[in-house]
């Protein structure tokens, strides 16, 4: 008797302690004509929530499909390999609406590029001035001068395959006694470019000056993947030579150009989210508020400089960063021109004409009051990214000017490209872009062989980028994805080549083949193309381009090849009845 009454309880009480049976139970008392409402009113709720998901439904599909027809592009590569550079150069080809509209916005970059090319030269001087030793005053960063790979005076062999040249030193001469009260002048002069600069950088928004010089305490992250793909402890140098590994401080070669001195740090300002950035910049400030500014510049020149009427209050707007270059146009000029100060940075191994936002070649133009950026200087403009950039592009031409009666419709017409930083910092955030991409431009920088990383001193930069490649390749996520190779700077590849560095002793599998940019583009994309052959998990669509996108026109021809590329074999991936087309200029 005791079993049943103990069954019976236990049963009741789970029941009513339920919260589900209790919310559905219908209310106590209920009477006909009150059911009756309330399965009208569920019933009805229930079509209402079933159209809900209807729609749900439908605009899922509708989103799926149209994400079908998007085309992905992920722009990769080392920090200042060119990656933002390419992108502008789609955008000026294919979103020119949107580009000539932005042009105008670059103007504060661009005036930043110059007052920090300036400040470099007058903290060079100063170095100078106090006897600092060259290895702690190197600020900008260098490639190797010529005569620094002259013939005679080896190296040693380091772990990453680079083999150490001349020094490039002027011999250990001391040019401060060359530097007279002229450059004292100079300096003082161009003393409110400082002020300026940080002006312009609120201005642009929040950014950060990363500490970028300063070496690591553990193997390149490059080299660590490129061994986990290959499966072996240690990365093979894909160069030839010894196996890699990260180059010790103390017996690195003397040979290689180095960003920075050892006992110093270079800091660049950047940016997260460079669209935002760029309408800050383009706003203006009372002409009230420049007038304190441009009267320091005139004080601290000595000159009277002509301001215009005096606006305080009236309203007028200008630019204070316009003005002050304006009034110190003369002064830049006569600072870049000196043949003592060249000198100096020669010496030091600063050659800020091969580095990326450099425009002291162009001050007459650029200093102007009334100066409005080219396309071409915004393309070779400098801003350093510190997030991922996303740019969507509608292509009007779309496939049916490539591929005959339009098949496919508006397949591949809208495209998302994609700009993450090259940063060793940042490449983590890589791989959740690596997802239902269908292509991938991989930008190698081929005139930095004798150029170590900026973030690590010990890397070659040529090997990271080699490390880089390879890992990519390897990628399963990537298995599919159209490789496209930029074997990007050729220009300056020849300039450095005419200067006299010889490759072979950076890059001692490179023997004795001519030391001219035809042959070294050949060694290194024959060098891409074993990677790729070797360590891709299946076949694929690859094209490779020697390039130097700072040059528009060129690149033009390329950008447009590349989309038809990447169009062509993401339309038959898609199983549409392509046509196959050329691709001029591919190597």
């Amino acid at each position: 008797m005791g079993l049943p009454t103990s069954t019976t309880t236990t049963t009741s009480t789970t029941t009513s302690d339920d919260p589900l049976s209790t919310l559905l139970l219908p209310p106590p008392n209920e009477t006909p004509l009150e059911r009756t409402a309330r399965l009208e009113a569920e019933a009805a709720a229930r079509r209402v929530s079933e159209m809900i998901d209807e729609e749900l439904k439908v605009e899922r599909m509708e989103r799926r499909r149209r994400e079908r027809g998007v085309v992905r592009v992920l722009l990769l590569g080392q920090s200042e390999s060119g990656k933002s550079t390419t992108l502008k150069n789609f955008r000026m080809k294919y979103a020119r609406a949107d580009w000539d509209a932005e042009r105008a916005s670059w103007r504060a970059v661009i005036q930043l590029n110059v007052i920090r090319s300036i400040i470099t030269i007058v903290e060079a001087l100063q170095a100078e001035m106090d006897g600092e030793p060259e290895g702690e005053g190197d600020l900008q960063h260098p490639v190797s001068p010529a005569g620094s790979s002259s013939a005679g005076g080896g190296g040693e062999a380091s772990g990453s395959g680079v083999v150490g040249g001349g020094t490039g030193r002027e011999g250990g001469k001391a040019l401060s006694t060359l530097l007279t009260g002229k450059h004292q002048v100079l300096k003082m002069r161009l003393g409110p470019l400082r002020r300026v600069e940080t002006d312009l950088k609120r201005r642009l928004g929040a950014g950060s000056d990363e500490d970028m010089g300063l070496p690591l305490p553990s193997p390149a992250p490059a080299a660590a993947a490129a061994a986990a793909a290959t499966g072996d402890g240690a990365a093979t140098n894909v160069l030839g030579g010894a196996s890699l590994g990260p180059l010790s401080l103390e017996t690195e070669p003397q040979g290689l150009a180095r960003p920075l001195g050892a006992a110093s740090a270079q800091r660049e300002f950047g940016v997260t989210r460079l669209q935002e950035a760029l309408q800050r910049g383009q706003r203006l400030v009372r002409k009230g508020s420049a007038q304190s500014v441009r009267r320091q510049a005139r004080v601290g020149s000595g000159r009277a400089t002509p301001v215009g009427e005096d606006g305080e209050g009236e309203g007028e707007m200008v630019d204070d960063a316009t003005e002050i270059l304006a009034s110190c146009l003369d002064d830049m000029k006569a600072l870049w021109t000196d043949d003592v100060v060249r000198a100096v940075l020669k010496k030091r191994r600063i050659r800020i004409e091969d580095t990326a936002g450099f425009f002291l070649d162009d001050l007459d133009h650029i200093a102007q009051r009334d100066y409005s950026p080219s396309d071409d200087d915004v393309v070779r403009a400098r801003l350093r990214t510190l997030g991922v950039q996303e740019y969507r592009i509608r292509l009007d031409d779309g496939p049916t000017s490539i591929f005959a009666g339009g098949i496919g419709g508006d397949a591949g017409k809208e495209w998302i490209l994609y700009d993450v930083g090259g940063s060793r910092t940042v490449r983590h955030a890589w791989l959740p872009y690596f997802d239902n991409v269908q292509a991938i431009i991989f930008l190698a920088p081929v005139s930095c062989f004798d150029e170590r990383l900026t973030e690590d001193a010990r890397v070659n930069r040529l090997e990271d980028s080699f490390l880089l490649w390879r890992t990519v390749c390897s990628s399963k996520l990537l298995a599919s994805t159209t490789m496209i190779l930029f074997l990007n700077k050729c220009d300056l590849l020849k300039r450095k080549l005419k200067a006299g560095v010889q490759v072979r002793k950076y890059l001692p599998s490179y023997g004795e083949r001519a030391n001219d940019v035809n042959t070294v583009v050949k060694y290194l994309r024959e060098k891409f193309k074993e990677q790729l052959k070797e360590h891709s998990p299946t076949q694929r669509a690859s094209y490779f381009y020697a390039t130097s996108v700072v040059d528009t026109k060129a690149t033009a021809t390329t950008i447009k090849a590349v989309k038809d590329s990447i169009l062509r074999d993401y339309l038959k991936n898609a199983d549409f009845d392509a046509v196959p087309s050329c691709d001029p200029g591919a190597i």
